[in-house]
């Protein structure tokens, strides 16, 4: 039993902070039930996206809505509060949080009080000052993103293919990605695919008139798989006409050019950034150790330094790994580690409500895996190097393995089974950006973000 009554604030609802809840819930059942305990998780949206499939959601192999898990149907012995956190005062215990009805009441917020805090908030897009790229990029952290950045690929071809205009046509086809980590290569593997399988429905279109261009700013890509994997996928992407371009820099996108540092131009209407990550800002307004990075300074048992009843994991949290053979070394802010980070701190939540001994979080990275497209990728796991068709079904076997719920698992499969028996799905659907803008011309006005012309939301 707890010692006493304890109000748990679970702030976010990604991988660490839907894993806690729902460790916490678990493990607390007892305690929620006569009201001992009660859980709250703060998060923007309510759903839990699992990244490592918004690739082949956009690339149609997976269902938007299945890379997604429902946190109010998985946590339902806790409280989900829909909103942003904008601010943590921990030496009064309490969180100040913005809701969709935030505006409306006119105040600055609900403030939450706890008792223990679980800080999650994950993290958000590491942008530069480069012109043009707020107005004209587009991320892939998101569902939304990934399947807007679906639609529009579709919308570029049917562009070209609708234009007399070779400039037009050429800058339509023309999709520059920047960033080599995970996001940005297994984005343009899938689209890439997706695209070439697309071409045969035009008339008037070849894969060959497409240009697809990777920008990296360091000499290599996919550095969390070997420096021979990497070698490996520039190759094979350079086979596939992918313009890989390592040591390169964007330097501008305004004016739907892209100019890069090595003096190269591209007209495009393309651009798609995964340049790394940084903290979430909520991290900056708490009263809690942060270090250089910005991350939270954390113990190997996942506690906050010098903070009681504060804890932290994933890509909030500097945490130590004690595995490692180098001092100092922490642990990387991925998939990997934020699952199993998550147990331990659900568990250590408990036994410090208990007054039991911590456990220390320690784990040996396993290795990585990442797809290039349909039926093609690349893996090293405990040492072991694959790549094609093998390091691909590993890399399904893997995710599938991981997503939660087996309501998901179930889905999932059962979509990949079905994409093998029948054709890929290449339909745009554009209008889902802007629903309305074809109502308000019916009505007379005008489409509030959309050009006149442009009624059904392509970009």
């Amino acid at each position: 039993m707890v010692k006493e009554r304890a109000r748990i604030l679970v702030v976010g609802g990604g991988y660490v902070g839907m894993y806690t809840a729902l460790r916490l819930q678990r493990r607390l059942k007892r305690e929620l039930a006569r009201g001992e305990a009660e859980i709250t998780v703060v998060t923007p949206d309510p759903y839990m996206t699992y990244q490592p499939f918004l690739p082949e959601a956009a690339a149609g192999a997976i269902s938007p809505r299945h890379v997604v898990v429902p946190l109010r149907r998985v946590l339902d012995r806790c409280r989900v509060v829909i909103g942003e956190a904008t601010a943590v005062d921990h030496a009064a215990r309490t969180a100040t949080v913005r809701t969709p009805a935030t505006e409306e009441e006119g105040t600055d917020g609900q403030r939450i009080p706890y008792d223990e805090l679980v800080l999650a908030p994950g993290s958000v897009a590491r942008t530069l000052p480069i012109p043009g790229l707020a107005e004209h990029a587009i991320g892939f952290k998101t569902v939304e993103e990934a399947i807007g950045l679906r639609n529009h690929v579709l919308e570029q071809m049917d562009i070209a293919s609708s234009t007399r205009d070779p400039a037009v046509r050429d800058a339509a086809l023309t999709f520059v990605f920047v960033g080599g980590g995970y996001a940005g290569v297994e984005a343009l593997g899938e689209l890439e695919d997706m695209a070439r399988y697309a071409a045969r429905y035009y008339h008037n279109l070849r894969p060959e008139d497409m240009k697809w261009i990777l920008v990296e700013a360091s000499g290599r890509i996919l550095p969390e798989v070997g420096e021979e994997m990497g070698r490996y996928t520039v190759t094979e992407l350079r086979r596939r006409n992918i313009d890989v371009r390592l040591e390169t820099r964007l330097e501008s996108c305004a004016d739907r050019v892209a100019v890069l540092s090595d003096g190269s131009r591209f007209p495009t209407r393309t651009v798609v950034w995964t340049a790394g990550v940084k903290p979430h800002p909520v991290l900056a307004a708490t009263d809690l150790p942060l270090n250089e990075r910005g991350r939270l300074r954390c113990t190997a048992e996942l506690a906050v330094e010098g903070a009681a009843h504060a804890w932290a994991a994933g890509d909030a949290a500097a945490v130590p790994d004690v595995t490692a053979r180098e001092k100092g070394r922490e642990c990387a802010p991925n998939a990997q580690h934020a699952l199993r980070q998550a147990r331990v701190l659900g568990d250590n939540v408990v036994h410090a409500l208990r007054g039991e001994p911590l456990e220390t979080y320690a784990h040996k990275y396993a290795g990585s895996v990442a797809s290039l497209g349909l039926h093609k990728g690349v893996a090293q796991v405990y040492g072991r190097k694959l790549k094609g068709y093998p390091a691909w079904l590993m890399h399904r076997t893997y995710h599938l393995s991981r997503v939660p719920t087996f309501n998901r698992k179930a889905r999932v499969a059962a979509e990949w089974t079905l994409a093998g028996l029948f054709k890929r799905e290449i339909v745009s659907l554009g209008s889902l950006e802007h629903p309305r803008a074809e109502f308000e011309l019916a009505a007379g006005g005008k489409p509030s973000q959309d050009p006149p012309h442009n009624p059904k939301g392509s970009s």
